[in-house]
């Protein structure tokens, strides 16, 4: 996703400085250089999404691989000399690069996707490879680029020998879909819904955005659109009436079937997802609260996008978009589209259509859409799984005392509600979705996830797991790897479907409520903590001690639960949060005096 989230700014650009607006040729060539380098942008956001870390190293490395095979295959492109003829210097010389620099335009998106695959496979195969001690600078991640630049020299020559080829494909391709007309969109559209269920709707729309068609060099229906393409926008104008106006209109269904008593509780979810899918067109937060609840409402929901195709296609409506069909882009190219104003009308109608489908569907057959919900189906977090990631929940219960800790909190929540810790073997993103890799799906707990923000769940193989959060997936995402890093990663995940442990435990001590804790006990804790040489310092923050130390290592939090204190959580690695309750401050002051001056 991130080539389509630099799109934006591009758009932006190009559209600001165009004539018809602040005639800024500056500003417009700054838009257009990022479109000329479409390629490059693929490449160093496929290597980054698919290596382990997301490590920059594997984006440097796809570009290595881009420019020895995007200016490589330039070499075996022969220009005829007819073409040369009557040129002098320095012409004769900078023409023969021009020609063939144009000629790989139109192939620079497949180079950049396949240079993109290169350097992130590359990256996790060789990033830790050692190598002889009199070549050990070039091992490891210094090893990638290396080997990236190497394994792009083929695929420069195949290019470059083959691009007749590749070209006459990709025009076939497109005169392919041209053909399929009204009735390719309509497929494009139901497609397009469909596989968002498991985000391959990604590869289909860079298909058709990003490749097909071709406009004096420039291919891809946004690419085309923007260079002034009349015929370009056919694979972007369908999905203005859906998202802008279908999707909002179920939105009002759902608030109006809702439980009458939960309509106040409800409506600012709906109002925030639906304003999400009518200003910047991000649709899944909607889509996936009733994806799962009703599959063929969904279904319902795929043939409509079709359908939308054929009949803004049928009124020679072209609309077009950098980012997504939200109003944000409607006004920004408003000026370059056909037929902007017929979208009120047709928009209108798909309110009303969706309106008039989901309320009578979700009545009749009775769906569990927001607000709707039996009593009892929320939760909590079951002492299990709290016990399999240790103070993490205890941490997320407690009060924050700033904006940081509740975002902690948060983020153990989430930790906890996919099962600890131990359960969890990878943590990626997308732009709406958590992408995991777990050890057992069953220490999943759904309905806590929910509860903390989440929109749907997609369980897509016995490992692969899916998290739709919306569009803080990407902040979720990291800082959940970062919690990771200062947790244990050897503890068995626990099922969320038991409430306790199969074996009898001792029962857990109460948690000390006093105002003041006893000088025995802070003794007890500074050992927990690791010994006074391993605490720096000790500064009271609500109901928690904030506590600097040389190593998080040392600390033993079972030691600490077992004092009847409320939890431990490691911030950082010189940093621990022990939660004492309202003996804090006094704690903090006593703490302090067992150190050594």
């Amino acid at each position: 996703m991130l080539p389509i989230a630099v799109l934006p700014v591009a758009g932006l650009l190009l559209r600001i400085g165009a004539p018809d607006l602040l005639n800024i040729p500056v500003v417009t060539v700054a838009g257009q250089a990022i479109f000329n380098n479409l390629g490059l942008l693929f490449a160093i956001g496929i290597a980054i999404g698919l290596a382990r870390e997301n490590h920059g190293a594997a984006g440097l490395a796809a570009v290595v691989a881009y420019l020895v095979t995007f200016y490589g295959a330039q070499v075996f492109i022969s220009v005829p000399p007819a073409q040369l003829a009557g040129l002098g210097e320095p012409l004769r010389s900078l023409v023969p690069g021009a020609i063939t620099g144009h000629d790989m335009l139109q192939l620079n998106v497949p180079v950049g996707i396949l240079s993109g695959l290169i350097g992130g496979a590359f990256y996790n195969r060789f990033h830790r490879i050692s190598l002889p001690s009199y070549l050990a600078f070039f091992g490891g991640r210094r090893f990638v680029p290396i080997v990236c630049g190497c394994a792009a020299l083929p695929l420069a020559a195949a290019f470059g020998l083959g691009w007749h080829w590749v070209r006459e494909g990709m025009d076939g391709l497109s005169g392919g879909v041209a053909a399929a007309g009204v009735w390719g969109q309509f497929v494009y559209g139901v497609l397009n819904r469909l596989l968002i269920v498991t985000g391959l709707h990604n590869l289909l729309n860079s298909v058709m955005w990003f490749i097909v068609g071709n406009y004096h060099g420039y291919t891809g229906d946004i690419n085309r659109f923007f260079h002034g393409d009349p015929t370009a926008g056919a694979f972007m104008t369908g999905f203005f009436p859906v998202i802008m106006f279908g999707l909002p209109g179920a939105c009002l269904a759902m608030y109006h079937t809702a439980l009458p008593e939960r309509r106040t509780e409800v409506k600012g979810l709906l109002a925030s997802i639906a304003l999400t899918a009518f200003l910047t067109g991000v649709t899944e937060p909607v889509e996936f609260s009733f994806m799962f609840l009703a599959p063929g409402l969904y279904a319902v929901h795929a043939l409509l996008t079709g359908f939308a195709f054929m009949i803004t296609d049928a009124l020679h409506m072209r609309l077009g978009f950098t980012f997504s069909s939200g109003l944000v882009d409607y006004l920004l190219n408003f000026n370059k589209d056909s037929h902007p104003l017929l979208l009120l009308p047709v928009g209108g109608c798909y309110f009303a259509l969706y309106y008039g489908i989901f309320r009578v569907v979700i009545v009749k057959f009775d769906l569990k859409t927001p607000g709707r919900e039996d009593p009892g189906t929320a939760g909590t977090v079951n002492p299990a799984m709290a016990g399999a990631l240790g103070a993490a929940p205890a941490a997320a219960g407690a009060a924050a005392s700033s904006a940081a800790e509740t975002a902690l909190a948060h983020i153990l929540a989430y930790i906890a509600a996919l099962g600890g810790a131990g359960n969890l073997e990878s943590v990626d993103a997308c732009l709406t979705r958590l992408r995991l890799i777990v050890r057992s799906q069953d220490a999943v707990d759904v309905p806590a996830l929910k509860r903390l923000g989440a929109r749907g769940v997609v369980r897509l193989s016995a490992s692969a797991l899916q998290v739709v959060v919306g569009q803080t997936a990407e902040r979720i995402a990291g800082d959940m790897r970062q919690a990771l890093k200062h947790m244990p990663q050897d503890a068995a995940p626990v099922s969320s479907r038991t409430t306790a442990p199969a074996a009898p435990q001792e029962p857990p001590r109460p948690r000390l409520e006093a105002a003041t804790l006893e000088k025995p006990l802070l003794q007890k804790l500074l050992a927990a903590l690791g010994g006074a040489d391993n605490v720096r310092s000790v500064e009271p923050a609500s109901s928690r001690l904030r506590i600097g130390v040389v190593s998080a290592t040392r600390i033993d939090g079972a030691a600490i639960r077992s004092l009847g204190l409320r939890g431990v959580a490691v911030a950082a690695p010189d940093c621990v949060h022990v939660i004492v309750g309202p003996a804090a401050q006094s704690a903090s002051a006593s703490l302090r005096e067992l150190l050594p001056s």
